[in-house]
């Protein structure tokens, strides 16, 4: 019988130091400055899904507000560094209210880092706030080579308390999704399976796993 297991490990929080960089220095490097306040006050990341884009601003967001776009967003108005992901989610009202956000944040010297799947030209939202997107800093958000995955994949491992063997990583690249927010999911259903079964993290674990989800 499985035994199932209390999930006590908590998901690594994002930060800054456990982004893993790849081909993205620069992106880094404005994102915290304009977090420092010694920099560009309103940046705008894009990239594919699994990019790191959600991993920055939530990083960014610290000690400030994140927020998951959707299509009734609220945005808080008392915040001085508001960070939004997704903002190809956002429906009319929502879009009228990061709007009247970016400018009250302009006026107040505040800072807003936003993000979206394409760059703010290709957005199809409304066009005052498309043109006040673009009129920061615009920076694509590169996703990682399989090598710097590997790399982000151990260190999440680390971070949940285990260490992943690189024929195990080399099998979760080779046979689960690929973008890395996939990536992290899969690997941290992995680690309560093998809790749950009292097994370690092998490619047969990881093998019996994936064939097991794949079916259901």
């Amino acid at each position: 019988m499985r035994q199932l297991a209390l999930d006590i490990t908590s998901v690594p929080v994002p930060t800054f130091a456990n982004f893993i960089v790849g081909r993205n220095l620069e992106v880094i490097t404005h994102v915290r400055a304009a977090v420092a306040g010694s920099g560009e006050r309103f940046v705008y990341l894009w990239g594919e899904a699994g990019s790191g884009r959600t991993h920055l601003l939530k990083a960014a967001a610290a000690d400030a507000v994140y927020a998951q776009c959707e299509a009734h967003s609220v945005f808080e108005d008392s915040v001085s560094l508001l960070a939004a992901d997704d903002v190809e989610r956002l429906g009319a009202a929502a879009q009228v209210a990061l709007f009247n956000r970016y400018n009250a944040l302009r006026e107040s010297g505040g800072c807003l880092i936003a993000s979206g799947s394409v760059p703010p030209v290709q957005l199809e939202l409304r066009g005052d706030l498309v043109t006040r997107l673009g009129w920061g800093l615009v920076l694509q958000v590169h996703a990682l080579s399989d090598e710097e995955k590997a790399l982000a994949l151990a260190q999440h491992a680390l971070a949940r308390g285990f260490t992943l063997s690189n024929d195990v990583i080399v099998y979760l690249l080779g046979h689960a999704p690929r973008d890395m927010g996939a990536l992290f999911a899969t690997l941290d259903a992995l680690d309560r399976h093998s809790l749950e079964t009292k097994r370690g993290v092998t490619v047969r674990l990881a093998r019996e796993y994936l064939s097991e989800k794949n079916n259901q």
